[in-house]
């Protein structure tokens, strides 16, 4: 199995572990594009407790990846959103299950087609 299979293995896994309601396909293809990152400890966690890593998953994800024109208070709101489902105890926001809720929630799983 590679490192890449393990990786998804392993956030489907947290996904079924957090009763999240988003599809092994889709954390397969965000996990697939976010490349080389996923490798990385510190990238490949989100940490909701700090606004810088979070206006730029807002910048960077939400608005540039996802294309999303929405204002910044309604962008802001579903990372607390997500933020909120993935558990506030939770230690292991991964990138992927981040960002696969963020897509599902604004209706932007076919970036990921």
């Amino acid at each position: 199995m590679s490192k890449l299979d393990e990786k998804i293995e392993k956030y489907t896994e947290a996904c079924k572990k957090l009763d999240l309601d988003v599809s092994a396909e889709l954390v397969e293809k965000v996990t697939r594009g976010l490349g080389p990152s996923i490798y990385n400890a510190d990238a490949e966690s989100v940490s909701c407790s700090d606004p810088d890593e979070l206006a730029r998953v807002r910048e960077n994800f939400l608005k540039k990846k996802l294309g999303l024109g929405e204002d910044d208070a309604t962008l802001d709101a579903a990372i607390k959103e997500v933020c909120e489902a993935m558990g506030s105890s939770n230690r292991n926001k991964y990138r992927a299950l981040f960002y696969a809720l963020l897509a599902k929630k604004f209706e932007k799983e076919s970036v990921y087609a």
